[in-house]
């Protein structure tokens, strides 16, 4: 029993590392494409190579990837049965607001903002969505059990 609550902490400290991670990753890429950029973008704010060039596009090519690795895991290991349902609920919010095209309006304050928020929100969606994915099949294996 003392393992199993030992394991589920682990998986929650692996999953905040993560998102930290993205964050991170979000504000450093963010800055970077706003910096190599010479003029305002709007909506959306897509980092490959023709609106940030090779090096930007690249360092979002990997991250994005690493995301998507770290999020398996999640999805695999971390999510508990009783959390499978507000995962996936959160992670449809986070889908639908990395959508929205009202991160721009943020250039109002600074012009860098739209560029953290998209960053952030694709490296966090990027992250979420692997598990929600198989978070979702293992909801309709349980229910054709059922």
């Amino acid at each position: 029993m003392a393992s199993k609550v030992n394991m589920e902490k682990i998986a929650h400290y692996a999953f905040m590392a993560f998102v930290l991670i993205a964050i991170i990753a979000g504000l450093v890429i963010g800055a970077w494409a706003y910096s190599v950029q010479n003029t305002f973008y709007s909506y959306p704010y897509t980092f490959n190579s023709a609106n940030v060039g090779n090096g930007v596009a690249n360092a979002n090519s990997y991250i994005l990837l690493i995301m998507l690795i770290l999020g398996i895991i999640v999805g695999l290991v971390s999510v508990t049965a009783k959390e499978v349902q507000p995962f996936l609920i959160a992670t449809i919010a986070l889908v639908v607001a990395s959508l929205s095209n009202v991160w721009g309006s943020l250039a109002t304050i600074h012009n860098i903002l739209p560029y953290w928020a998209t960053a952030i929100l694709n490296y966090v969606v990027a992250f979420v969505a692997p598990a929600a994915v198989l978070l979702a099949i293992k909801a309709v294996f349980a229910l054709e059990r059922k």
